[in-house]
C-alpha cells in the first residue's frame, strides 16, 4: 500500500510527522508540481493533501486509490462529486483550530485598535526619545468594555470568539449565514442590524453560495464610521474592492484580514496599496499555531488509520 503526503510544506517546517510517517507506505513530499502530479499518485492507497487540487482529470489516474485525506476543514480543492461516483472515500478534520484562530482575532484587533503599528513606529524611529512628553497619545483608542461585538457565522471559532469579547466585557450579538436556529447566549439579529450596531465586527463564516460576496458596498455604507471590521472566514465573503473603498473614503476605521479571495493575492488586489495603520493582512495563518498543526497532524492519522479498521471518521464521502 501507499500513502502520499502531497504538501508537506503547508503545514509547517516545525511539526513533528511521525504519526504521517507510520502509515503504510507513508511517501512524504515537502511539495507537488501539477508536472510531477500524476506520476506520484499513479499507484497511491491514500492521498494527504492541503491545497493540492484534485479534480476528476487528476484522480482518473489512481485505480487504486481509497481514500483523500484532507489536512484541513474546507474541501473546496477536491472534486467531491466524482470521488463519490468512484467509490472514493474523502475525509476533512474539524474543530482542530478553534483556539488558534480566536487567538489570532485578538491579536489583528489589538493590533488596529490600539495603534499598536504607529506606537510601535514612534518608539523605532527615536520619535519617544525625542519627545519631551511621557507618553504620546496622539492615536486615540478604545476599550473593549461597553461596546457592541457583532459575529458573522455563529460556529465553533465564532463562539469561541463571542466567549472571549464577552469576558473583555463586550455585549455580542451575531448573523447567521446558514439560517439555523440554534439557542444560543447571544442574541440573533439580522445581518443589517448587526452591522449597524457594532463597533466590532468579525466574519467567521464558511464560503457558501449564501455568504459569497455577503459583506459588499451596501453593508460596509450601514457600518459605523468607528466600526473595525475582522475577515477570519473566507475570503470572497467580503467584496475587498468595496472594502478599499471603504477604507480609502473612511467609512470605517480600519480593517484585519486573516482570508482573501485569492490566496497569495495578485499585484491587483486593491487592499495591497492600503495595508499600514488601517488595515491589517495576515498570510491565512490563524489556523497555525503549532498546538494547532499538531492536532491536524494527528487527526489525519487517525482518519486513515479508522479507514483501515472500516470505521467512518471525519468522512465527507
Amino acid at each position: 500500500m501507499k500513502t502520499i503526503v502531497l504538501d508537506a510544506s503547508s503545514l509547517g517546517a516545525d511539526l513533528d510527522l511521525t504519526p504521517l510517517r507510520r502509515l503504510p507506505g507513508s511517501v512524504i513530499r515537502s511539495s507537488t508540481g501539477k508536472g510531477e502530479l500524476d506520476s506520484q499518485i499513479a499507484d497511491a492507497d491514500f492521498i494527504i493533501t492541503n491545497r493540492v487540487s484534485l479534480g476528476e482529470k487528476e484522480l482518473e489516474s489512481c485505480p487504486d486509490l481509497k481514500l483523500i485525506a484532507l489536512t484541513a476543514t474546507g474541501y473546496n480543492n477536491v472534486d467531491i462529486e466524482y470521488c463519490r461516483s468512484r467509490g472514493i472515500a474523502v475525509c476533512n478534520v474539524r474543530h482542530y483550530s478553534t483556539e488558534s484562530v480566536a487567538q489570532h482575532c485578538f491579536a489583528m484587533l489589538f493590533y488596529i485598535l490600539e495603534q499598536t503599528r504607529y506606537y510601535d513606529d514612534y518608539v523605532r524611529n527615536r520619535g519617544y526619545v525625542r519627545d519631551r512628553r511621557f507618553a504620546e497619545l496622539s492615536r486615540p483608542w478604545f476599550e473593549i468594555k461597553g461596546k457592541c461585538w457583532g459575529i458573522i457565522g455563529l460556529g465553533d471559532i465564532g463562539r469561541r470568539v463571542a466567549e472571549i469579547a464577552s469576558v473583555f466585557g463586550a455585549r455580542v450579538v451575531y448573523a447567521s449565514t446558514s439560517g439555523v436556529e440554534r439557542n444560543e447566549s447571544w442574541p440573533r439579529l439580522d445581518l443589517d442590524e448587526v452591522l449597524k450596531i457594532s463597533d466590532i465586527i468579525s466574519v467567521h463564516a464558511p464560503l457558501s453560495d449564501k455568504s459569497r460576496g455577503l459583506i459588499s458596498r451596501h453593508e460596509f455604507s450601514l457600518m459605523k464610521e468607528s466600526a473595525l471590521f475582522l475577515n477570519l472566514g473566507r475570503g470572497a465573503v467580503v467584496d475587498e474592492s468595496a472594502l478599499a473603498s471603504a477604507l480609502k473614503e473612511k467609512r470605517i476605521r480600519g480593517a484585519a484580514l486573516d482570508v482573501l479571495t485569492e490566496e497569495p493575492p495578485s499585484e491587483e488586489n486593491p487592499l495591497l496599496d492600503i495595508i499600514g495603520e488601517r488595515l491589517l493582512i495576515t498570510p491565512h495563518n490563524a489556523w497555525g499555531s503549532l498546538e494547532s498543526r499538531n492536532i491536524l497532524v494527528r487527526e489525519v492519522a487517525e482518519n486513515i488509520e479508522a479507514f483501515l479498521r472500516g470505521e467512518k471518521r471525519n468522512r465527507i464521502v
